[in-house]
């Protein structure tokens, strides 16, 4: 791929020489031996994009560098890419000519067609049907409107679909963006020596099978996208048409991404049919031509620095082109981007505390973009899982679900809108979870810890205000062990030492993150920014998050303080704790697939080996070697002896999300209506939790909350949609105009804290009280709080003040022209009774398939699990 002719010069690319197998490095001459064996941590990496010369400081390297692009020498051509043509005048034509005449797009423009008329003839609007033209004017009018759906589908297409036209624009493109990429990111894109030959021969087994290579990459920064189409055009592989929002088709950058690879399309479908099967006919059309696709598993990006549920909007278009039969296999490869740094945080940390986020417009772009050439972010490192054939897993999980593989379907039915899908909507739905889930794994599998995000988690794990230089190698050097031994990857920088690595994160991180304090028996290092650098810290909370949820449970009984006895827990109550916290945050992290009794039982273990438990056992197997059931659970002797400095790091990487959950349950008590509120009011959803943010950042500064982290906007966003998962609140959303009246909610009245009949206050009691003082067992004690009498008087009065004044901000509101309705209509009010039915019904069933499909357990313990909140006042009562 290398042209013989570029040379083999140090600063400039190219900097890969790939023949078959082979690869030579070449700015520093490393080769890698062909079938040699290695570790996972060992892997070869350089980087695929350096930085290039500056007219400045080189102008005639520079010139020489744009004359090569230019011309298309060697490996800047873009010539004989592995994969379907691509960038040839014409091709966006062709391509929406195939998207057009798709017919299952036809058929719907038919259907709705038909429809249409049929409406219209109900109405009285066409001829009696016993008229003699009455057959002749209602084809004539279904022809009219089928055009008019016509033309809509073809400039929905045009403004949607990705326009690779031109080579020459891609060649000046891609210069630009890694002129632009590569002086922000100093230390440039690395990609793994394996990963590069595992891409090439796929993407060669792809094009001769005319497949798909779908890329499913995490997403936390807008270079994402950036890094994987230079990373494809680099190493001469078709780039991928990347799924974007219509909130970045905007003048100039818009069109620019478009015709770089971004297809457009609208944050929500609603129920517009035919935007839904144009954008189904156009993910036909790619993968049944071979064209690789890129989109984000996560939906958005990630403004917390850890993956975030999974998003199932165009992955189900995919999963359906498959089970209709209207294509017959893609090849799925997750991806994982990491930075030493990422660009958007500071803007993040804003949206976080509540600042609405601003639309994007070319005026910030432009802005932004200039000052972003000044930063010095280091490196990013992308990885790429092996590959797996999606027809493969469809059929595995249908042999599991049903006993059946998939079955082809004849054509006509596969490309009618109405047809009857080949498996119902609820092993569908099951199938498209375990496959979102599925990809989040293998994306936690190949991702790589930076060196920022090993000081951000040390930094934000201690108890003290900073740590000297010398502990912080220590503490990076023990969490970097700790990382491998999970299975979990460290970047690795060669030859480099670790105080050298270390001195790079900190200045990549720079002293609005870190500071330092000089003048000392050594420099003494401490956290700046802690809601910007939990960024960093959350990145490596996916391998620690079952050891977690452990010692947070044990900490139910460690706080009580006493002697080392007095502080065990026993295996149930143990159980009990950590299938709440669990069940808890079940949207908020990713958990290991096999099931709570293996993952707690493998947890424990674990941690007896490290060293950092001692389980008591039933009896004692032979030669003294512990055996059988687990009854006790309690730190060793060498934990404490060690200060420990293990579980204190588990505890303290939970415990902001502890205290998240916790503020969030709070808030919902000042959801109970006041006294002299006696109409059933319903409060925007939005509007909750920005009260919930508020209540938190008051309880913070009276130094009631621990973390300021914990009035972070999506995690307490994530613990309201668990709330309402659970049935403790009910929501409720408007189907007639869902942009002009936003979700409202109420918290449900068997979950309402009872007042005193004197005095009109919320009293202590109740099953919310019981279950938020279940979450506060596992919270961090503050220095100067009581929490049990604290948060009887000052919180709970402080909360429903908050909460009264939400109510009477809502009522007023609803009173004033366009302001939500706090009240339902009859049509809404059927819908939350029909809602908590099936609610109600799914608990008492068990039927509910999300637990069991998201974290892999059996029906018997997926039951366990949904008994957990049914346990929060005694006598505990059904939720």
């Amino acid at each position: 791929m290398a042209d013989a002719g570029d040379g083999p010069s140090r600063d400039e690319a190219p900097d890969l020489k790939i023949l078959g197998d082979e690869i030579s490095f070449q700015p520093s001459g490393i080769e890698l031996p062909t079938g040699s064996p290695r570790d996972k941590d060992d892997t070869r990496e350089e980087a695929l994009m350096k930085p290039m010369h500056s007219f400045r400081a080189e102008p005639l390297q520079f010139l020489r560098q744009v004359s090569l692009y230019v011309s298309g020498t060697g490996w800047r051509a873009y010539d004989n890419v592995i994969g379907q043509p691509l960038f040839y005048s014409g091709f966006s034509d062709n391509m929406k000519s195939m998207v057009l005449s798709a017919p299952l797009l036809r058929n719907r423009i038919a259907e709705m067609a038909e429809l249409e008329v049929a409406r219209e003839d109900r109405a009285g609007w066409l001829p009696p049907h016993d008229a003699p033209d009455y057959e002749q004017k209602r084809t004539r009018r279904r022809a009219q409107i089928a055009s008019w759906l016509g033309e809509l589908a073809e400039q929905w297409t045009d403004r949607m679909i990705c326009k690779f036209e031109s080579k020459t624009f891609i060649r000046g493109a891609y210069y630009l963006v890694t002129q632009l990429l590569t002086r922000a990111y100093h230390q440039g894109i690395h990609v793994a020596s394996e990963d590069v030959v595992m891409l090439r021969k796929v993407a060669e087994r792809a094009t001769r099978a005319k497949q798909s290579i779908v890329f499913l990459p995490c997403h936390r920064s807008h270079v994402d996208y950036v890094g994987l189409q230079l990373i494809c055009y680099r190493l001469g592989i078709a780039m991928p048409v990347v799924v974007a929002g219509d909130n970045l088709n905007f003048p100039l950058v818009g069109s620019f991404l478009q015709h770089a690879g971004a297809m457009y399309i609208r944050r929500s479908f609603g129920d517009d049919m035919l935007y839904t099967t144009l954008v189904q006919a156009y993910i036909d059309t790619m993968l049944q031509g071979g064209y690789n696709l890129e989109c984000f598993i996560e939906g958005g990006r990630s403004r917390t620095g850890k993956l975030l549920s999974p998003k199932f909007g165009i992955l189900g278009f995919i999963l359906d082109s498959l089970l209709s039969g209207r294509v017959q296999d893609t090849i799925i490869i997750p991806v994982s981007t990491q930075y030493d740094k990422v660009i958007e945080t500071e803007g993040y940390v804003t949206e976080l505390l509540g600042t609405p986020k601003k639309a994007e417009n070319l005026s910030d772009f432009l802005t932004g973009g200039s000052s972003v050439l000044s930063l010095k972010l280091g490196r990013v490192d992308v990885r790429f899982h092996e590959p797996w054939s999606l027809r493969s897993f469809i059929d595995e999980q249908l042999v599991r679900l049903t006993g059946q593989p998939s079955t082809p379907t004849a054509p006509s039915k596969a490309n009618s809108p109405s047809a009857t899908p080949p498996v119902d909507a609820a092993v569908r739905q099951k199938v498209l979870r375990t496959l979102g889930y599925k990809v989040l794994s293998d994306i936690n599998d190949v991702s790589v810890v930076m060196p920022t995000a090993l000081i951000g988690t040390v930094l934000l794990t201690l108890r003290g205000r900073g740590v000297g230089q010398s502990e912080l190698i220590r503490r990076v050097q023990w969490l970097t062990t700790r990382i491998r031994a999970k299975g979990g990857r460290v970047a690795h920088f060669h030859s480099a030492s670790l105080p050298d690595i270390i001195d790079r994160a900190l200045e990549v991180l720079g002293k609005d993150l870190v500071g330092v304090i000089g003048g000392l028996a050594e420099p003494v290092y401490y956290a700046v920014d802690r809601f910007q650098l939990s960024f960093y810290r959350n990145m490596t909370i996916h391998l620690f998050i079952s050891e977690a949820l452990v010692c947070a449970a044990m900490y139910t009984r460690i706080k009580q303080g006493g002697g080392p006895s007095q502080q065990e827990i026993s295996f149930d109550e143990l159980y009990e704790q950590v299938m709440f916290l669990s069940t808890l945050f079940r949207g908020e992290f990713i958990f290991p697939t096999e099931g709570l009794e293996a993952n707690l039982d493998r947890t424990l273990r674990g941690l007896e080996a490290d060293g950092m438990l001692q389980l008591e056992r039933e009896s004692t197997g032979a030669g003294g070697i512990p055996a059988g059931k687990i009854v006790k659970v309690g730190l060793s002797e060498l934990e404490r002896t060690s200060g420990r400095e293990s579980y204190d790091f588990y505890c303290f990487l939970i415990w902001p999300f502890i205290e998240a959950s916790w503020l969030a349950a709070v808030s919902l008590m000042g959801l109970t209506p006041p006294g002299d509120v006696k109409e059933d009011i319903w409060i925007e959803v939005s509007k909750a939790q920005n009260s919930a943010q508020f209540l938190g950042k008051t309880l913070y500064h009276q130094g009631d909350l621990s973390y300021f982290e914990a009035v972070n906007k999506e995690t307490l966003k994530n613990a309201y949609q668990r709330f309402q998962e659970e049935g403790i609140v009910r929501v409720i959303r408007s189907k007639d105009d869902p942009k002009a009246v936003q979700p409202r909610l109420q918290l449900n009245p068997e979950w309402r804290v009872p007042r005193d009949p004197a005095t009109g206050h919320l009293k202590a009691e109740g099953r919310l009280w019981a279950f938020t003082d279940k979450i506060a067992a596992s919270r961090r004690e503050g220095k100067n709080r009581r929490d049990g009498a604290t948060v009887s008087t000052r919180v709970l009065a402080l909360a429903d003040r908050v909460g009264a004044r939400l109510f009477d901000e809502a009522i007023k509101a609803a009173s004033s022209k366009g302001g939500a309705p706090v009240t339902l209509t009859p049509e809404e009010a059927d819908a939350v009774k029909k809602q908590s039915a099936k609610t109600r019904g799914g608990r008492d069933g068990n039927s509910s398939s999300s637990d069991s499909e998201s974290d892999g357990t059996s029906g018997k313990k997926s039951r366990r699990r949904r008994r957990t909140f049914d346990q929060q006042k005694p006598p505990p009562a059904r939720l």
